[in-house]
């Protein structure tokens, strides 16, 4: 595993004091390879040349936002990793707008005004998240299911499922 100071940490927000304020709080929390973009173009061009670890993004920027930028990474239009780390970072954290991150692949949330045990917990929780990628026709990202339930007993998950659909990871545990 890298270590936390050898991570390169991008930053894309348009606000000059909040790319400041996160990059003292992860520097504090000893990340020393940090870049910042205050737009996703920039953005962009910053994780073509450097390889990022983490990308803390905030939602409402222009021309492109938050989701379309999240979209252009997971979606491979990018020279990134389409798998790397995103936490969103907004202060509009209604259920509909936390969804629709979800949906466009983020791997966490973060919430505006941000704390430094919040940011770390949530950057320590991106950095070490197990989820797999999934792919389908209209959505690459970590998997949106988190966990088994309990009492999930067969190889279908939803009550849409035919009987023709199973999960991989149900044949694994029977093979």
């Amino acid at each position: 595993m890298t270590a936390i100071g050898d991570m390169h940490v991008l930053i894309v927000d348009d606000n000059a004091q909040m790319r400041a304020l996160l990059r003292a709080l992860l520097r504090a929390g000893g990340f020393l390879f940090i870049s910042e973009a205050e737009t996703a173009e920039a953005g962009v061009r910053i994780i073509g040349r450097a390889r990022a670890d983490l990308i803390i993004l905030d939602w409402k920027m222009a021309p492109i936002d938050g989701l379309a930028f999240t979209r252009l990474l997971r979606n491979g239009e990018t020279d990134a990793n389409p798998c790397t780390p995103i936490l969103m970072l907004t202060a509009h954290t209604e259920g509909s707008r936390v969804t629709a991150a979800r949906d466009a692949g983020v791997t966490g949330f973060l919430k505006k005004p941000i704390s430094a045990q919040n940011l770390l917990d949530r950057v320590a929780a991106a950095l070490t998240d197990t989820r797999l990628f999934v792919r389908s026709a209209d959505f690459f990202g970590p998997d949106r299911r988190r966990g088994q339930a309990l009492r999930y007993v067969g190889p279908l998950r939803r009550c849409t499922d035919g009987a023709e659909t199973l999960d991989l990871d149900d044949i694994r545990l029977i093979a």
